[in-house]
């Protein structure tokens, strides 16, 4: 947007209103040769200008200078790529036109015109452009958007600085609303020519009004349309208002004790808030408040129980924040009435009867005083003086003074004194005294048994002491023989007198004494007395003896001494007879005189003599007191010591037995008295320490205990046992019973077939027992445990195992086990070694590998023997000893257990030198044996063999065959089948490929089939003319069952197939030899020799499943070179075995090397004769198809002899 100054206004808009009118007439004024002249212009930065030039002759040259420099005639005025010439030309318009002005653009401009022939040169009037830059930003102090903290009524500066800006802009500052007249401004030089910045101060004093409101700073420009603001927020800080007591009811101050006062005290206005305190007296009580922000207001409530001593207190509530100048205070001062917190009566209420009682009743300080009253019962009393005193708290103390005659029908009425007053019209505040008028009782007798009855010790007996009347109670104490009657203190003594509490029935009082009748009870005087009458009875009790003791003449006794004893009965009613005793056997005694004796009864006395013995000692000597009259004996005893030697008694353990590691006991059965001062065990002439020591410990009674016992502890033990009296000794045996361990055990214990060997078990245990020998035979198959046919011997600590005529199945693990009672049982492991001479194992006839002779392949191979000891191997080509120094040639052997092999690496195979008969001989010193390994070229593989039905529905039928060899390569089978009387072949590929069953499906019921087997490699197929990889068979008809079937074999050729059928079963028969034996080689049909997989043929993992294809018709021409053959033409028999490669699967010499029985008799194979090598060669060579040669991998391409 462009601006003018005032004063150029109306040129400015005579100029927008002359655009682009070329020939309209100038003014007188307007210079010769223009009819458009440019004037002065003014706009905001960022705005575009344009300065208008008429030229009045055209084609001359135009150009603007800019503060005297031209920027030529150019319209694009390439220098500045804002300016450019606009218009024209023809009719004279050359208006300078400027893009996006900015303060470099702030100068003096003019049109010049170039002198040309039509016109002299001509120059304009210079003009200003003049460029407006309003302000930015605005720099305030404090800063903007900030909240400032002010103190209402003092004095503040703030300042405010404006941005670059042309013209300076004018600042105001405007407080809550209203504009600030006290400002002072400068105008300072901005960042750059040309621009101004203006810094303005104000002086602020905010009043509490402000709180909360904005100062604002605001900055106004020509080149602004609004002014531009910042602002700050005021929190002006000012005191309080004064707090305002809320006081509950309408009598400010009034209370009454024990009232829960609850005043509330209000402050509004303030920033902050006021806190609030309460005060009593000048001393904190509370400083708990709460403010509510929003209103300005605090509130602090104060929640007191008065009390009497509150009377007169001033409570103060005072308000005060951070800018108060003082503290402001609000108070009330209290006024409690309060009654009297209690009433005491002084003097005594007991009083006889017909005398004069004095009491007085005082209160405790009261506000307002209270009047005091006496009642008795119901009847009103009048006091004899009245009394008021100064009290607590601005109270009053009363007092009333009380004198009357008290009667006895008075006793027993409440004396009460009541105090009460105007101000506590609903409360009443007594205190009551019980009137107790004293007299005495007018009766007193004893309620028992009758005087002179007998009565027995123990018994109990009930005396009953009665009164009538008297106030106090009458107190009943009980007398016996003028003691006072009490019961026993000490709780565990048998409670033989229990005095009873004082009862009261009506007028009557009564008192009970029951008694456990005793010696001290008889002829007793029992009283009872209530005041000055008294009441007595008299009690008989009869009692055996109190007290039977025995005197001796002598304490220290010994075998031989005489000793005097003597039993007396100190008292007894009625007397009675003594007799002595001695272990039950009665003793002959002597009468003494009796003496005195307590409780009134009688006394007795009675001696014995003894002469003592060491079988004495510890008897009881017993001294009886019998009454007939009770029927009652009392005894007593006395027990006889007498010293002697250490004597072993008949019990004594002799021999003590114990197990290995655990503990023994060796006990000791001696009597001696004193008891032993010492027990000494020796053992092989060393003494154990009577301290103890690791593995023992002499008990306090003698015995010796042990532990961790050994065998070494084994022996004879010597006990030496001492008293004052003597010494004595004893022998026992300690007898250690330990776990068998074998010291001799044979292994391997070795044999030759068919001879006879024992395996020797020796150990060392305690005890040997006879049957503590037993033997086990280790092995997978139960049959192997078998012992039957072995011979079990033991003769003290050595058993033996006898084996006659030893047998190669025999070999194995054997265990000796033996048990002795202590466990663990012993076990060792032997091994039977049956020595034999070297069986080779033949596979087939004659084992043959495939390899191509093409000196880039190797060959391995294996030979497999069993044999104990160790087997040797050497290896012959055609009959000659191999040179295993070739580098070509290389052996390893293996041994595990009694299976060996070894194997022959050929390398680079050729086919000139290397395909030949290769023997391999098996040697240990018990003989040697042999077999034959042919090395051929790879070549198509052989038909299966062994074709059969294994099972028939009417829609299918189950397959089983043995492949043949597979000529050194990979190969599959192809089931070949036709419905008799329907043209055509069908085909059914075998899956997976390895597998060796197969279920034909797709048939028909009732119907004859004739099926072929093919199996094929990399080099063609097997044809179909071997009778032995054909058969014919009928489903059955859907009436049929379905299960195995009778073996259909095909009805061409019924001799041969039968020679087949014999020759498969002997096949089957070394078969099954060798899986028992896990021998993964024996299979003489496929490569690679050693995969684990062919442990078990009809298993095969998913990875290997595919389902079954759909048959397809056979085409007319026979593949791979088989057209015009003729069905009973022969293919090569079976002329190779198996091939190992040098990049043999990591683990396949595993299952080579596992030990396995063997049995004794292995078929013999009979002399073959071999056929010409080099027939089979061109016989091989003549299999290849020539139109084939390229489908073959290239390692597998060969010169072929």
């Amino acid at each position: 947007m462009a601006l003018r100054t005032p004063g150029r206004v109306p040129l400015l808009l005579l100029g927008l209103l002359t655009t682009g009118l070329a020939h309209l007439p100038l003014p007188a004024s307007t210079p010769r040769g223009f009819w458009a002249l440019p004037e002065n212009l003014t706009v905001v930065e960022g705005a575009t200008a344009e300065l208008r030039c008429g030229v009045s002759a055209p084609g001359s040259a135009v150009q603007w200078a800019k503060d005297g420099l031209l920027l030529g005639p150019d319209p694009r005025i390439p220098s500045f790529p804002r300016y450019r010439l606009e218009g024209d030309p023809d009719r004279g318009e050359f208006h300078l036109h400027i893009e996006a002005c900015d303060l470099s653009d702030d100068a003096e401009y003019e049109c010049q015109v170039g002198r040309s022939e039509t016109g002299p040169e001509l120059v304009s009037p210079r003009v200003i452009l003049t460029i407006l830059v309003p302000p930015k930003v605005l720099q305030l102090t404090p800063e903007a958007g900030s909240t400032v903290t002010w103190v209402a009524g003092q004095e503040y500066v703030v300042s405010c600085v404006s941005g670059d800006a042309k013209p300076a802009p004018d600042i105001t500052f405007i407080q809550s609303g209203q504009t600030i007249s006290d400002i002072s401004a400068n105008v300072n030089v901005g960042s750059q020519e040309k621009l101004f910045t203006t810094e303005a101060t104000a002086r602020v004093t905010p009043q509490s009004s402000d709180n909360g409101k904005l100062l604002v700073c605001e900055g106004s420009s020509p080149a602004l349309d609004t002014p531009i603001r910042v602002s700050v927020t005021m929190n002006i800080l000012f005191p309080p208002g004064p707090p305002v007591i809320e006081w509950p009811g309408l009598d400010e101050g009034h209370v009454r004790a024990g009232q829960s006062l609850e005043l509330l005290c209000v402050s509004r206005g303030g920033n902050p808030p006021a806190t609030l305190q309460w005060l009593k007296n000048g001393q904190p009580m509370s400083t708990a408040w709460g403010t509510e922000h929003a209103e300005a207001v605090a509130r602090s409530m104060l929640v007191m129980i008065v009390r009497p001593e509150d009377h007169g207190a001033r409570l103060s509530c005072e308000a005060h924040n951070s800018v108060s100048t003082g503290i402001q205070e609000r108070g009330v001062t209290l006024q409690v009435t309060f009654p009297p917190s209690a009433i005491t009566i002084l003097g005594s209420a007991s009083q006889s009867e017909n005398k004069n009682v004095t009491l007085s009743c005082i209160t405790k300080s009261s506000r307002p005083r209270v009047l005091l009253r006496w009642w008795l019962g119901w009847r009103q009393l009048l006091p004899t003086e009245d009394m008021v005193m100064d009290g607590l708290h601005g109270g009053h103390i009363s007092m009333s003074n009380l004198t009357f005659l008290v009667r006895r029908e008075d006793n027993g009425l409440t004396l009460t004194c009541e105090a009460f007053s105007e101000a506590f019209t609903k409360e009443t505040f007594k205190k009551s005294l019980i009137l107790n008028v004293k007299y005495p009782a007018q009766k007193l007798w004893i309620e028992g048994p009758p005087e002179g009855q007998r009565l027995r010790a123990g018994t109990r007996v009930r005396l009953v002491c009665l009164a009538i009347g008297g106030n106090p109670d009458p107190s009943l104490t009980w007398f016996k023989d003028s003691r006072a009657v009490t019961e026993p203190r000490p709780p565990q003594e048998p409670r033989r007198v229990q005095l009873g509490s004082l009862e009261k029935s009506g007028s009557t009082f009564s008192r009970e004494l029951v008694l456990i009748t005793g010696p001290s009870d008889n002829q007793a005087k029992f009283t009872c007395k209530a005041g000055q009458l008294s009441a007595s009875t008299q009690l008989v009790v009869q009692f055996p003896p109190t007290n039977v003791t025995i005197l001796a003449n002598a304490s220290a006794l010994r075998p031989g001494d005489a000793l005097n004893l003597t039993c007396v009965s100190v008292s007894s009613n009625p007397p009675v007879n003594l007799s002595w005793d001695k272990e039950g056997e009665r003793l002959e005694s002597v009468a003494i005189p009796p003496r005195s004796a307590p409780f009134k009864g009688s006394a007795a006395a009675r001696s014995v003599l003894l002469r003592m013995s060491s079988r004495d000692h510890g008897h009881r000597v017993t001294c009886r007191a019998h009454s007939t009259e009770l029927r009652e004996t009392m005894s007593a005893f006395y027990r006889l010591n007498v010293l002697y030697p250490p004597e072993f008694l008949g019990e004594q353990v002799l021999v003590v037995t114990a197990v290995e590691q655990g503990e023994a006991l060796l006990p000791v059965s001696v009597s001696a008295n004193p008891a032993p001062e010492a027990f000494n065990w020796t053992f092989r002439g060393y003494r154990l320490s009577p301290a103890g020591g690791p593995r023992h410990r002499i008990l306090s009674g003698g015995a010796l205990q042990l532990w961790n016992v050994t065998r070494a502890d084994d022996g004879l033990y010597q006990l030496h046992c001492q008293n004052s009296e003597g010494t004595a000794e004893a022998l026992v045996r300690l007898d250690v019973h330990y776990a068998p361990t074998i010291r001799v055990l044979q292994d391997p214990t070795e044999v030759n077939i068919g001879g006879s060997v024992d395996i020797v078990c020796t150990v060392d245990a305690n005890p040997i027992l006879p049957g503590m020998f037993n033997w086990e035979r280790l092995g997978e198959e139960e049959e192997d445990h078998s012992l039957d046919d072995m011979e079990k011997m033991s003769k003290g600590s050595t058993g033996r195992l006898r084996i006659r005529h030893a047998k190669l199945d025999q070999a194995g693990a054997y265990q000796c086990i033996v048990d002795n009672g202590v466990a663990p049982p012993a076990r060792g492991l032997v091994r039977l070694v049956v020595r034999f001479a070297p069986q080779v194992e033949h596979p087939t006839p004659l084992t043959k590998v495939a390899a191509a002779g093409d000196s880039t392949s190797s060959a391995t191979l294996h030979c497999r023997a069993r044999g104990v000891p160790n087997i040797v191997f050497t290896w012959t080509k055609n009959g000659v000893a191999l040179d295993l120094q070739d580098p070509r040639y290389t052996e390893h052997t293996y041994h595990q257990g009694m299976v060996h092999s070894s194997l022959l690496t050929i390398a680079n195979v050729s086919a000139a030198q290397d395909y030949a008969l290769f023997t391999c001989t098996a040697t240990n010193p018990l003989g040697s044996d042999r077999t034959n390994i042919q090395l051929v070229s790879i070549s198509r593989p052989d038909p299966p063999t062994g074709l059969k039905v294994m099972s028939k529905t009417p829609y299918s039928v189950g397959l089983e065959w043995k492949p043949g060899f597979d000529g050194g390569l990979p190969q599959r089978f192809q089931i070949r089948y036709e419905a008799l009387g329907t043209p055509g072949f069908l085909y059914m590929d075998v899956l997976p490929p390895q597998a060796t069953t197969f279920t034909l499906t797709g048939l028909q019921p009732s119907t004859r089939y004739r099926v072929w087997l093919l199996a094929s490699n990399a080099l063609g197929d097997s044809g179909l003319m071997d009778k032995r990889s054909q058969i014919s068979v009928t489903t059955p008809g859907l009436d049929q069952p379905s299960g195995e079937p009778d073996y259909q074999l095909p009805t061409e050729q019924p001799t041969s197939i039968s020679e087949k059928t014999e020759a498969g079963s002997e096949e089957d028969r070394v078969r099954n030899e060798y899986e028992d034996s896990q021998w993964t080689g024996g299979q003489d049909t496929q490569s690679s020799m050693v995969s684990t997989t062919d442990v078990e043929p009809y298993y095969h993992s998913m990875k290997d499943f595919s389902p079954q294809l759909p048959p397809t018709l056979e085409e007319v021409s026979y593949p791979r070179g088989l057209t015009h053959l003729e069905e009973d033409m022969a293919f090569p028999g079976h002329l190779y075995d198996e091939v190992e490669r040098l990049n043999a699967p990591s683990g396949a010499w595993g299952p080579l090397y596992d030990e396995v029985p063997m049995g004794l008799c292995d078929p013999c194979w009979p002399e073959e004769t071999y056929e010409d090598t080099r027939g089979i060669y061109d016989q091989v060579a003549g299999d290849f198809d020539p139109m084939e040669t390229d489908s073959l991998p290239f390692e597998l391409r060969g010169h072929l002899v």
